[in-house]
């Protein structure tokens, strides 16, 4: 080769130089944008994710608390069905009949539970306005000020969501 060809040859290299840096360039462009749309699509990923947990939470509630209407409507028959055993005389007590009754409260019981639902308990406890609405404040010897000291009627959570608040008097 003669040293004019050899220039043209270091003319023609140089001039493909500068066509690698636009390729660089753009090789860097093109992974800029493809980074960018990798952490969109992560992010709409995790959003979705999110989005479907939330969706099975709410979901989980919905039937949790689907039946909170006829509970409430079962609840005061209950509360009746737990008076009528109180009432039973001393010597009936021993009766068979009653201690069928007996034994359809605790099935009873066991279906509340099974629900979710459970008494809110009151004899002895502080009075709580979460939990009790009280009906009567009397000045109790015995009983310290802001104690319950009856239960009027009983109170109900579904899942730990008061229901029915339970009825009570409180000492003053």
């Amino acid at each position: 080769m003669t040293d004019e060809n050899l220039e043209q040859n270091n003319i023609a290299d140089n001039n493909e130089e500068p066509n690698l840096g636009e390729n660089n360039s753009e090789l860097a462009t093109v992974k800029i944008k493809a980074e960018e749309y990798l952490n969109g699509w992560k992010r709409a990923k995790a959003d979705y994710i999110n989005l479907k947990k939330d969706t099975e939470k709410r979901t989980a509630e919905i039937i949790q608390y689907a039946n909170a209407a006829l509970i409430a409507e079962l609840l005061p028959i209950f509360d009746n069905f737990k008076l009528a055993l109180k009432h039973i005389p001393e010597p009936a007590k021993s009766a068979e009949w009653v201690t069928g009754f007996i034994h359809i409260k605790k099935q009873f019981d066991d279906f509340l539970k099974q629900l979710g639902i459970e008494e809110i308990k009151t004899d002895g406890d502080k009075f709580n306005p979460e939990f009790h609405e009280a009906v009567a404040t009397e000045s109790q010897a015995d009983v310290e000020s802001g104690v319950i000291y009856e239960e009027v009627k009983s109170g109900y959570t579904l899942h730990g969501k008061v229901v029915v608040p339970a009825k009570v008097k409180v000492a003053k």
